[in-house]
């Protein structure tokens, strides 16, 4: 049987959706989530094969939801719901990424089940830029069986460290997948690269000081650690804080 998880802020559209799926053979409803956030943490205990996804919703949308859906060790492939935006299904189908127009049928929900597809990291990045889709408004990590969103304003810096980034964060640290590299690209208008390993989140820096040697450190807002700028940096780092 096919496993499949509801999400859609409408009553009405999860309520249809789930008697489409009882009609059709091989698939089972295994849950319902009404935000993002719900369908992340039911995807990570429910361990669906599929989730179909309202992509406007409040909060988390649909691509976000979809992104975050990638730290999961075993992900979901995801078939995006929405209503007629056509600049949107242009997005969908120039990146090959399954979808399904409101009111959903059911021969079409059961031809996308059947096609549906784990999408990559890359994919749904460039999906989320085609589709003119809001940049991301949290950092989703694992932690052994579940999936917690951290809100970017609660983020201090990222570190890189071989395979791994660590995120330091208000509440502690927690390790994600995703390289230094491909999140200042994405997150550079609040995030500034200080060394090849650090990006600091601009609005919790507290201060830029210089040794007798005259090496940069930046100081952070409830973080007790001394970050080194590197030589390369620190030019560009003085200019926008104007120190």
């Amino acid at each position: 049987m096919l496993r499949v998880l509801i999400v859609d802020d409408e009553h009405p559209a999860r309520e249809r959706l789930g008697q489409l799926l009882a009609e059709i053979p091989g698939a089972q409803l295994v849950g319902q989530a009404a935000t993002g956030a719900e369908a992340l943490e039911l995807a990570a205990r429910l361990a669906p094969d599929v989730v179909l996804l309202d992509v406007r919703m409040p909060g988390l949308d649909g691509i976000e939801t979809a992104r975050h859906l990638g730290v999961l060790e075993e992900p979901p492939a995801v078939i995006f719901t929405t209503a007629y935006d056509q600049y949107a299904v242009n997005a969908f189908e120039t990146r090959a990424v399954g979808y399904l127009l409101k009111p959903v049928r059911r021969d079409k929900l059961a031809a996308a089940l059947a096609q549906a597809d784990r999408l990559t990291r890359p994919q749904l990045h460039r999906l989320a830029v085609a589709a003119g889709a809001p940049r991301r408004t949290h950092v989703a990590v694992r932690r052994r069986e579940q999936v917690r969103v951290l809100p970017l304003e609660d983020i201090l810096y990222f570190q890189a460290d071989q395979k791994y980034t660590t995120v330091r964060h208000l509440q502690g640290e927690d390790l994600i997948e995703e390289p230094l590299r491909a999140l200042e690209e994405e997150l550079g208008e609040r995030f500034v690269r200080i060394h090849r390993n650090t990006l600091i989140n601009a609005a919790h820096v507290q201060g830029i000081e210089r040794d007798a040697e005259g090496r940069y450190c930046v100081r952070l807002r409830g973080c007790a650690a001394e970050l080194p700028v590197s030589r390369r940096l620190a030019g560009e780092l003085l200019e926008r804080f104007r120190v």
